[in-house]
């Protein structure tokens, strides 16, 4: 540890990296610096000049704590640390003046700002601001700008922090924002005044320290101070980001990101983030059963005994969506098996080995994308089927990682090796030397497109031979939710989904909206939304959406995560454990738990390492049979990337969304 500086910050002297910059190290002491611009995942732009303090022995003005590190401090005369003061008359002196050049054109719109109760700029004015003013001059007004249906603009309110301009270009990778002209004339604006294209755009309404740019669809709706807040799992895809939900009585209000370094960092994906209005549409509130070809509304019991008696007896199949928390699957699973029938949730068809968790999950942690320096992507998007994981991809490529990609050529926000489309790509890469790997650290991240085909096994054994011959981790990439927790929970079938389903007389279906279920068999539908599962079910059984029950999910790295209640499911909807458990009595095979705890701990004893919360086991290197893939090209899993799951179907907003990005993927014709 020699290689730590002493500095002297306020009376207080600590050791710290002689790289940090000041604010760095301030905060190490324990001192909150003020600040607009700079932001830790950011590059430093030192343009607001709020965070200046004072160098003792330094020039006579105050230094902007972000743009200095503390090698550029000089020793006192005698060798001693250097000296630095954040609370010295002149650097109060300094911060009131910037406070005051801030205001001279902020509008005084505070009651009618979404940012009330919440914006850096009222906290810090209430510290460093005057209660008059000494300018009379009018104040400047700048055009608003369209961003599309997310964002909303009130450039007037701006201060040029340009946090979100480098957002979009470094983490998103889309260099949609810049800023143009100088002094007053200065203002924040889109490429040619476009729309922004960034699957994470949401991200720039969090970073805004003012009311300049807002979320469109929360606007006007409620003030933070009257929601209630639950921090929980998102399940829009199978990253696992950490959110906060903000409920009004029953109501989502809005979804923001809660940090965690090992999965999302603080960012959030426009899907996970704007999806809350598909929660409020097409909900299931009572049950249903079918009579004389249609659908009518029944009571609890009369649906619950018209599945009893279509299940008894009878060959049955059980289907587990991508939506569903680990607990409801091993409960369908406990039943189903208990009367002779099979259960599988690889309902894609993915060919993901049961009982190999270094085949179906991989030996990675996304954490390990940071340090790599050679990233494979295999029959995968990330753009499209984890936003978040893409942007810390991109992060590690800017660190000098090189990427190489086998699938079809897309737009990833960074340069990457375009080594083949199919899976006759892979095996070539196969026995041969790789000198761009050689004694690096690499990354092998295989898609569902390359494993969702009849060879997929085949081709997660020539993956696993690759990781091998290149000594490189394997990270599975999955696009469900639920997946890994139902592989854990033992939810598969010999044979995959047509095995499970083959001669079934009954298909409980678990929320399982993305598969066609032939004529023929008696279905029951249990899910959230009227999607595709539920017109094609013979009895309806209303149950909780994810925001709406607690449940454990494990993200595509195997790493248990507890999603909590924010709101309660609207109607006669129950929580899908509680509805198996009640079918369960119904039929005469009770299961033996009575509440989720009681549950959780018959499932943890099949699967011990779900009771490690947020922690990754370590998952022993079980190498495939080495099988011959066929020659075809890589089909990515996910074609539309808003409209994945029967909530994002349910939402006008992802619709919007979704139609907009099939606008800009058609080409312009020529008279355009």
């Amino acid at each position: 540890m020699s290689d730590l500086r002493a500095i002297v910050i306020d009376d207080k002297e600590i050791e710290v990296d002689p790289a940090m910059t000041l604010i760095q190290a301030c905060e190490q002491a324990g001192v909150e610096i003020p600040r607009f611009c700079y932001h830790e995942r950011l590059s430093i732009a030192g343009n607001c000049r709020m965070c200046l303090v004072e160098v003792v022995g330094g020039p006579p003005k105050p230094a902007a704590s972000c743009a200095m590190q503390v090698r550029d401090l000089r020793p006192g005369p005698e060798g001693q640390p250097p000296v630095v003061k954040t609370n010295s008359p002149m650097v109060k002196k300094a911060r009131e003046g910037v406070m005051e050049f801030l205001l001279i054109n902020h509008p005084l719109d505070c009651p009618i700002c979404d940012q009330g109760g919440e914006c850096d700029l009222q906290d810090q004015a209430m510290a460093y601001g005057v209660d008059f003013s000494r300018y009379r001059e009018p104040k400047r007004a700048v055009a608003d700008m369209d961003l599309g249906p997310l964002v909303g603009t009130a450039m007037t309110r701006c201060i040029s922090c340009t946090r979100c301009v480098r957002f979009i270009t470094e983490v998103a990778g889309m260099p949609e924002l810049g800023q143009t002209g100088r002094g007053e004339d200065a203002e924040i604006t889109s490429y040619l005044g476009q729309t922004l294209d960034s699957e994470m755009q949401g991200n720039i309404v969090d970073l805004c320290p003012v009311g300049a740019l807002t979320s469109k669809p929360y606007a006007f709706t409620a003030r933070p101070w009257e929601l209630t807040k639950t921090e929980t799992i998102d399940v829009m895809d199978a990253l696992g980001s950490n959110i906060r939900v903000d409920t009004k009585g029953r109501e989502v209000m809005r979804i923001l990101p809660r940090n965690h370094d090992g999965v999302n960092e603080e960012w959030l994906s426009d899907k996970s983030r704007y999806v809350w209005d598909g929660l409020r549409r097409q909900r299931l509130d009572t049950p249903y059963v079918r009579e004389n070809g249609k659908l009518r509304p029944a009571s609890w019991g009369e649906a619950l005994r018209a599945a009893a008696g279509a299940m008894t007896g009878k060959k049955i199949a059980g289907l587990i969506g991508d939506l569903v928390p680990v607990e409801a699957g091993f409960a369908l699973k406990q039943l189903v098996e208990g009367q002779g029938g099979s259960v599988e949730c690889r309902t894609d068809g993915a060919k993901l080995p049961a009982g190999n968790r270094s085949a179906y999950v991989g030996t990675a942690t996304i954490e390990d994308i940071d340090d790599a320096q050679a990233i494979l992507l295999v029959g995968s998007n990330p753009r499209a089927e984890a936003p978040v994981l893409n942007a810390r991809l991109r992060k590690a490529w800017t660190k000098g990682a090189v990427v190489g990609l086998i699938g079809d050529a897309v737009d990833l926000t960074y340069d990457y090796i375009h080594l083949g489309t199919g899976r006759k790509d892979l095996s070539a890469q196969l026995g041969k030397e790789h000198p761009s790997v050689e004694g690096k650290k690499s990354l092998v991240i295989v898609g569902q497109g390359a494993l969702r085909e009849a060879d997929g096994e085949a081709v997660l054994s020539q993956v696993m031979q690759f990781c091998e011959e290149t000594d490189s981790q394997l990270l599975v990439l999955h696009t469900a939710a639920s997946r890994v927790g139902a592989m854990d929970a033992g939810c598969v079938t010999e044979g995959g989904m047509a095995a499970a389903v083959d001669g079934a007389e009954v298909v409980y279906n678990l929320g399982a909206d993305e598969v066609e279920i032939a004529d023929g068999a008696f279905v029951i539908y249990q899910g959230s939304h009227g999607d595709r599962g539920a017109h094609r079910a013979d009895v309806i059984l209303p149950a909780a959406a994810y925001t709406e029950e607690q449940g454990l999910f494990v993200n595509t790295e195997g790493r248990p995560q507890l999603a909590l209640r924010a709101s309660f499911a609207p109607g006669e909807a129950k929580e899908n454990w509680a509805i198996l458990r009640a079918l369960s009595a119904e039929m005469g095979a009770t299961l033996p738990y009575d509440t989720l705890a009681e549950l959780r701990q018959a499932l943890v004893g099949e699967a011990p390492h779900l009771e490690m919360i947020d922690q990754v086991a370590e998952n022993p290197w079980q190498k495939l049979p080495t099988a011959t893939p066929g020659d075809a090209d890589f089909v990515n899993a996910v074609s539309d990337h808003y409209l994945t799951n029967p909530i994002c179907r349910a939402s006008q907003l992802m619709a919007e969304l979704s139609a907009n990005a099939k606008a800009r993927r058609a080409q312009p014709i020529a008279a355009e």
